[in-house]
């Protein structure tokens, strides 16, 4: 029998033996009256014999999970682990009586405990509470990971046998937050980043709302959706890859101002940035532009990076990221130049495509039909890791979204002239914001055109016939709601998992995700 089922097996034993003296290990409920940071932060050490004895008193009861045991016979001292953080219970055979002390000798690291007693400091100086009575909350029958720490003599904390098995981790979440302080630590800030969100759109007015999950057509982004059957009314439905379509029927249906933050869902692959289900806040404002987009989307990360790391910085690596606005923005066809000394403006699709290939700058063939999405491809390829610092790149092809307005320098007559032309790319009014090479969100100066609106759904609709794996699908409902007429409008979308690891220093998404998704063992 292995060590680890030994183990479990003298864990039953001495659950039998506890529920043998009449004790039940799994009790209803227990009074607590404070935590361990409390204790700790608001103790004073008392100055006189007279408050010392009057501080035995004061009785405070505490839970949580215990993490270390130091048994000397008559006394033991060990520490629980409760939400705030840990704190050390002393524990004597006096105090407690015969029958307890027996009985917490059959306790194991893991197991919850809630313990009454006075708050006092031992001579080694740690703030603890010297227990007058316990109540066994649960006994656990798998063990913990045994982790062990050390201070070295210059304050530095050593972590020895630590669950560090990432695949383990991130399957069994539970016990990674038990034993891996700092993993708590970021989800801590997570929370701290969106309502830091949430704070800051609602200081604008911006309204929060709900729209469906489950979703008859899919649509604001080109992604691969997952598809599920409703057996009641006998369709298949998608689970939503954006909220978009919904929140701007929202707006024209007269919200001027709306956020939804949402768990969006891509059939689509998994690396260290990318999960199928992920976090997503959009944000629609009328009457507004993409440039206001831009300004709002700058003051929401700057202020989520204030409130989670007390500066406008944080520090990705060895990289310190600057959220201080305002960012650098930068267009599509500007960047391209700079970096690879093509003007985009002034070559053929032919042209575009060959110097693609001298180059070695990899697109797929799928896309060659158009010079706009061969722009945008090659600016991915070429151009997206030199952005470091926040910056937004605006004005992109319009190939890459039907549901965005072109530039408002364009007149009507040019753009019924430049669509029958494939040399001629229209560029439309929409901005991705980036960090650390990564794209961080998508913004667009919403389409109301409902008659170019239509128009751009079906090519998407053609393109897709053509062989393009992510378009857009028809929505007949949301062209409806166009006709009904939306007023000018811009739109956000920022990638929440995303800005919680460069705001907490987390290596994959799936650090930021309490249940990520696993193949099945």
């Amino acid at each position: 029998m292995s060590e680890q089922n030994e183990l479990v097996k003298r864990r039953f034993e001495e659950l039998d033996e506890i529920r043998a003296r009449g004790i039940n290990p799994y009790p209803h409920r227990y009074d607590v009256s404070s935590d361990s940071a409390s204790i700790i932060k608001e103790f004073r050490d008392p100055q006189t014999e007279e408050e010392t004895e009057s501080m035995k008193q004061i009785v405070v009861s505490v839970a949580g999970r215990i993490m270390a045991i130091r048994k000397m016979g008559k006394a033991t001292f060990c520490h629980i682990k409760d939400s705030t953080g840990k704190l050390q219970i002393y524990l004597k055979r006096d105090d407690v009586g015969e029958e307890a002390y027996s009985v917490f000798k059959l306790l194991d690291i893991g197991d919850i405990i809630g313990v009454k007693g006075y708050v006092f400091r031992t001579k080694t100086g740690e703030v603890s509470i010297h227990a007058r009575s316990f109540e066994l909350l649960c006994k656990t029958v798998k063990p913990l990971p045994v982790v062990k720490e050390e201070i070295t003599e210059s304050g530095e904390k050593i972590i020895y046998d630590a669950f560090a098995d990432v695949e383990l981790r991130y399957r069994q979440r539970y016990i990674d937050l038990i034993v891996n302080d700092n993993v708590k630590d970021v989800f801590i800030k997570r929370t701290k980043i969106i309502q830091s969100i949430k704070r800051t759109l609602e200081n604008q007015k911006f309204f929060e709302v709900e729209t469906p999950t489950l979703q008859s057509i899919y649509g604001g982004a080109n992604a691969k959706p997952f598809i599920t059957h409703h057996n009641a009314l006998d369709i298949d439905l998608y689970l939503r890859i954006s909220n978009e379509l919904y929140l701007k029927r929202l707006v024209v249906g007269g919200f001027d101002r709306v956020y939804e933050f949402v768990r969006d869902f891509r059939n689509e692959g998994i690396d260290r940035t990318h999960n199928p289900e992920f976090t997503q806040v959009e944000w629609y404002q009328a009457y507004g532009d993409y440039f206001d987009s831009m300004n709002m989307f700058e003051e929401v990360v700057e202020q989520a990076c204030i409130a989670v790391n007390g500066k406008p910085e944080a520090t990705y690596g060895r990289t310190v990221l600057n959220f201080s606005r305002p960012w650098k923005r930068i267009r599509m066809t500007d960047a391209i130049k700079s970096k690879t000394g093509l003007d985009v403006m002034n070559i053929d699709k032919a042209g575009l495509i060959d110097f693609m290939k001298t180059n070695k700058y990899e697109f797929d063939p799928k896309i060659a039909h158009s010079k706009g999405l061969l722009i945008a491809n090659l600016f991915e390829v070429a151009c997206e890791e030199d952005l470091v610092q926040p910056t937004f790149i605006y004005d992109f092809p319009i190939d890459t979204t039907p549901l965005c307005k072109p530039l408002r320098e364009y007149t009507m007559s040019q753009l019924e002239e430049m669509k029958n032309d494939p040399e001629q790319v229209i560029y439309a009014e929409r901005f991705e914001p980036y960090a650390n090479n990564w794209e961080l969100g998508n913004s667009y100066t919403e389409l109301n055109d409902p008659v170019l609106q239509r128009r751009l759904l079906e090519e998407q609709v053609e393109r897709g016939r053509g062989g393009e794996e992510e378009t857009h699908p028809l929505d007949e409902d949301f062209i409806n709601a166009i006709e009904v007429g939306m007023p000018p409008t811009t739109g956000v979308g920022l990638g929440v998992d995303r800005l919680v690891m460069l705001l907490t220093d987390s290596q994959s998404i799936r650090d930021v995700i309490f249940f990520p998704l696993m193949r099945p063992q």
